[in-house]
């Protein structure tokens, strides 16, 4: 399946200052599939190594950091002539081997006319326990779940993926019908690429439901056995509260939703878990929309959000009925799929994401996006009857901005505000804006 990430190893390959890749991501978001394809695409060899539970491989890295050696007992274990340049050597789970991911400075140091890739989907985890991390010795890049367009291109619609690349508004409004029910079957399918996998071959929805399912239950596993034992509990309270937050009017975290009387310090380790095993996100309020944003984040208040929707309706069981059939997912529980679509569209951008509420909670942005040297104010809305007070108020009171709104509306354009469906989210932040092109389905939002 094509995937996003391609464009930037790629470029990874081509750099003149390239330096070992660590392919960081969350479990099963497909970093050892698209390293193998990579591989096979723009190298000659691909010498792949799975570094679990693999003892040939121990022997090798454990005498010394020769590389000229390594490569050559690398070289006999796998029956591969490995050449500089015209191979990828891929290690494959590299947190199980705290050595070949300490080794990686000295194939930078020493001998950096080899490529090398490494995958590792708990990384996050290992870099805080007591692991050689090869600071500034290494590049790295990070995957997701599959986003929209890649889905759409895995169905077949390539055709409805390059409209929106191009910026074809007109077009692209006379297809909403197609792109929302799209929309709604990504909702289901979310982006985990074997859950995707089998609803582009199969269709069939019960079979990706049971994948989620295994998903699901392989990260609890995970909780259990990488997870310092006395977190498991509050790591498992932590995931399973994150819907139901989401599903309330106000979606900032609160402990007490989790237990009554929970305080922040019982659950901080937990939350730092699942963030650095990539499974959710922390989203800080921003105490003013002031770039750079860091410098006005509130440490104590937050969202949390999944790193992917259908996982969420799977974790939910939200009846696939109610997804797929009619715009009830939309707006049905106050939004919360809607706006962890928005924002698992949104971070593969590696833009800083905050967002912004009054202390009343009298105005609330869903999300601040730092673009360049610009804040950019997102508005979400799931249904078509819309009114965008908050944002409203938030650009008079900030003139100098320009509001961003997603809904199911049109395409449109005005002097406070754009519009734009919200199947176009993964690609609106590289397009023209569409009151710079034209004004076709410009209507009032005022309050």
């Amino acid at each position: 399946m094509k995937r996003n990430v391609l464009k930037e190893l790629v470029e990874w390959k081509r750099s003149s200052n390239r330096k070992p890749l660590i392919l960081n991501g969350a479990r099963q978001v497909g970093k050892t599939y698209i390293l193998q394809e990579f591989g096979k695409s723009y190298y000659k060899n691909v010498a792949y190594v799975n570094c679990d539970r693999n003892k040939l491989l121990n022997q090798i890295f454990a005498l010394d950091y020769d590389i000229a050696r390594i490569i050559r007992s690398l070289s006999a274990l796998l029956h591969i002539h490995i050449t500089p340049e015209d191979t990828l050597i891929i290690f494959d789970e590299i947190q199980e081997n705290p050595v070949i991911l300490n080794s990686l400075k000295y194939f930078y140091e020493n001998a950096p006319e080899y490529h090398i890739a490494v995958a590792g989907s708990l990384l996050g985890i290992s870099l805080h326990g007591n692991i050689s991390f090869p600071v500034g010795k290494v590049d790295m890049i990070r995957m997701y779940p599959m986003a929209f367009d890649e889905f759409l291109t895995a169905i077949g619609e390539e055709t409805l993926v390059d409209i929106l690349s191009q910026g074809d508004y007109a077009l692209a409004d006379s297809l909403a019908m197609r792109y929302i029910d799209c929309l709604r079957q990504y909702y289901f399918v979310g982006g985990m690429p074997a859950a995707v996998r089998e609803y582009s071959e199969s269709g069939n929805l019960q079979n990706v439901r049971a994948i989620q399912k295994q998903i699901l239950f392989d990260y609890r596993r995970d909780f259990s056995k990488h997870a310092p034992t006395a977190e498991v509990p509050r790591i498992n309270m932590v995931w399973d509260s994150i819907p139901s937050q989401l599903a309330k009017e106000n979606k900032k975290f609160v402990y007490g939703a989790i237990r009554k009387g929970a305080r922040a310090s019982e659950f901080e380790i937990a939350i730092q878990w699942l963030i650095d095993a990539g499974l959710i996100y922390r989203v800080h309020r921003a105490t003013s929309p002031t770039i750079p944003l860091k410098f006005y984040e509130e440490p104590s208040v937050f969202k949390l959000f999944m790193l992917d929707v259908g996982l969420m309706g799977a974790m939910t069981d939200a009846p696939a009925e109610s997804i797929i059939i009619g715009d009830n997912i939309f707006h049905e529980y106050k939004g919360a799929f809607t706006e962890l679509f928005v924002y698992t569209q949104l971070v593969p951008h590696h833009l800083p994401i905050y967002y912004y509420s009054t202390n009343d909670s009298r105005v609330e942005i869903d999300f601040l996006v730092q673009k360049g040297d610009t804040v950019l104010p997102i508005e979400i809305k799931a249904e078509v009857n819309v009114k965008s007070k908050s944002l409203y108020t938030f650009i008079n009171k900030h003139p100098e901005m320009k509001g961003l709104r997603f809904s199911m509306l049109p395409f449109s354009g005005q002097d406070w505000m754009n519009n734009a469906p919200l199947y176009s989210v993964n690609f609106y932040l590289h397009v023209r804006p569409p009151g710079d092109s034209h004004s076709h389905h410009v209507q009032s939002v005022l309050p």
